[in-house]
């Protein structure tokens, strides 16, 4: 069962399995309007190639396993999608260390795994709890570039 994945992001740790799922996804599309799906991993030139292929809407690069690569991430979805939830390869998911799940879970509160099988993909939601902190890209907590930037204009203003 393959759901809309508009506005959805897709954490790229595996670039081959996201390339697949990409394609399956924009093939088994409902309309016939260009990708909604963000991607985001540290394959950058791949992500650019499915970007061209018109295979996802949005890409940005982030560490996965470095805190700010990921705090930053959030503030740029934050500020530019409505990020609906986010999907995982659950291979990558699965082999995450405990630091690594905590961020992976800290991303969204909504989250899904995806395996790959004969007939396709298939979801399911992430039975971890979620976290909500300065990595989260559906809270207020991720606009602090916003505030810094008013406060700043703000600050000249008063000179």
């Amino acid at each position: 069962m393959l759901f809309d994945v508009t506005n959805y992001l897709l954490v790229d740790i595996d670039n081959e399995f996201s390339r697949a799922f990409a394609e399956y996804s924009f093939n088994h599309a409902q309309s016939q309007s260009p990708s909604g799906l963000i991607a985001a991993g540290s394959h950058t030139r791949q992500l650019v190639k499915m970007m061209f292929d018109e295979l996802i809407k949005d890409y940005c690069y982030c560490d996965f396993e470095n805190e700010i690569s990921v705090s930053e991430l959030a503030t740029y979805l934050h500020d530019h999608h409505k990020i609906k939830g986010v999907l995982f390869n659950r291979v990558d998911y699965l082999l995450g260390d405990d630091k690594q799940r905590f961020i992976y879970n800290s991303l969204h509160k909504s989250r899904f795994l995806v395996s790959q099988d004969e007939n396709g993909f298939s979801f399911s939601p992430v039975t971890d709890p979620g976290h909500s902190n300065h990595l989260s890209c559906h809270t207020d907590i991720a606009q602090a570039s916003l505030n810094l930037i008013e406060t700043g204009e703000q600050f000249n203003k008063n000179k």
